[in-house]
């Protein structure tokens, strides 16, 4: 048994007054004190003062077979499974050091991530969607999850479910990183995206879409989906949040990932491409931080995902830079915090394994320095990483 104390902690939805001592025993919490009572004799105790003890991290939204070089998501057709695996080894151990201690991948090559990096027995739970559905061409195309028609999409989710995944994820809109794809579309007819949850959800299977489009949130809406990726609402100039569409978003439970945390010092390695769509398309971040607030205060849940190994802005283990983005656009440190805890693995199924420092939950913690609470910055700060009981080597400073 080992015992880790902080005067400091969160556990995954609240604060909690005097601190924590939680017990560990063969990588499962079996107790949660406040951080003044006794350790049991012979038990070996860590203690950092300074410290806020938390739940392991989680990113809602992943791409484990990226790299985070500017061509993560080109190079996909021409790697080996071998190539992939290893690529996915990297994400995670990234990951990991972050504070990370589990991962929602919302788009592998292939199956790449679902048939062979599911049920590890060790460093951060992972759960996948497979291929995103798509329309043919479509964003992410290359991947393997085209898909046109009602009873074409209805036999993309079955096969989803056939092979294992844990959700399906579609892209009602076009995307940034495919060329020929317009984020201010919809790639769906609402018929369409309505039968892909309306099977997902006959097969028990939750549903969350990528959509940039104002007109693909109305239909992600409209269809009842589980989650929505990016939410960016953009129109034809630009970002523009409806506030009634935003209050329907909220009152149906959909929970939002609006994938911020950004590496603004690798903005410079972006493709000459990639930098002109943004600035044709008019967003900034700034721009998408307002937005953020706008969706806060109209009641709108969120879980954090950075969208993680599509370029190096968006590099795995930037997941404590997503928090603090959040925090800037209006949303209370203790709810963001949530949102990579607590409320991520609720949305992400994980509430049963991960995400709150409670008895019979994976022993996944994490002591930063300060108290993110009330300085969600210290998040960054990371002292120490627990995943399933065991300590992880840490991203050299």
């Amino acid at each position: 048994m080992e015992a880790y104390r902080a005067e400091v902690a969160f556990d995954g939805e609240r604060v909690m007054p005097g601190g924590a001592l939680v017990l560990v025993r063969d990588g499962v919490i079996i107790g949660v004190q406040p951080a003044a009572a006794a350790v049991p004799d012979g038990c070996p105790m860590t203690w950092l003062p300074g410290t806020t003890l938390l739940p392991g991290l989680i990113d809602a939204h992943s791409h484990l077979c990226g790299n985070d070089g500017p061509d993560a998501l080109d190079r996909l057709p021409s790697l080996s499974a071998d190539d992939l695996d290893r690529t996915v080894e990297a994400a995670l151990a990234a990951q990991l050091a972050a504070g990370v201690t589990a991962v929602r991948d919302l788009g592998d090559h292939r199956w790449a991530v679902v048939d062979r990096h599911r049920d590890r027995p060790t460093g951060p739970t992972v759960v996948a969607a497979g291929p995103p559905i798509t329309s043919p061409g479509g964003h992410c195309a290359t991947m393997g999850g085209e898909a046109s028609g009602i009873d074409g999409l209805r036999r993309a989710v079955r096969e989803r479910a056939e092979r294992g995944a844990d959700l399906v994820k579609i892209m009602a809109s076009g995307g940034v990183m495919t060329p020929g794809t317009d984020i201010r579309a919809c790639q769906f007819s609402l018929e369409e995206l309505c039968a892909a949850v309306e099977e997902a959800h006959r097969l028990g299977l939750p549903v969350t879409a990528h959509a940039h489009a104002l007109t693909a949130v109305e239909q992600c809406a409209a269809a009842g989906v589980d989650g929505i990726e990016h939410c960016s609402f953009l129109t034809g100039q630009g970002i523009r949040t409806p506030p009634r569409l935003a209050a329907a978003i909220a009152a149906a439970g959909i929970t939002v990932c609006p994938t911020l945390g950004h590496d603004l010092e690798a903005m410079a390695s972006l493709p000459a491409s990639l930098l002109a769509l943004a600035a044709r398309v008019g967003v900034t971040l700034e721009q998408r931080l307002a937005q953020v607030g706008e969706l806060q205060a109209a009641g709108v849940s969120f879980v954090s995902g950075v969208d993680s190994g599509i370029n190096p802005v968006k590099r795995h283990g930037l997941l404590p830079t997503a928090v603090v983005e959040m925090v800037a656009a209006g949303v209370p440190p203790v709810t963001a915090l949530a949102s990579a805890t607590g409320g991520a693995a609720r949305a992400c199924g994980l509430a049963d394994r991960t995400g709150r420092l409670r008895a019979g939950l994976q022993a996944d913690l994490l002591l930063v320095d300060g108290d993110p609470t009330t300085d969600i910055t210290a998040v960054r700060d990371t002292r120490l990483v627990v995943c399933r009981g065991r300590r992880a080597p840490l991203l050299t400073r």
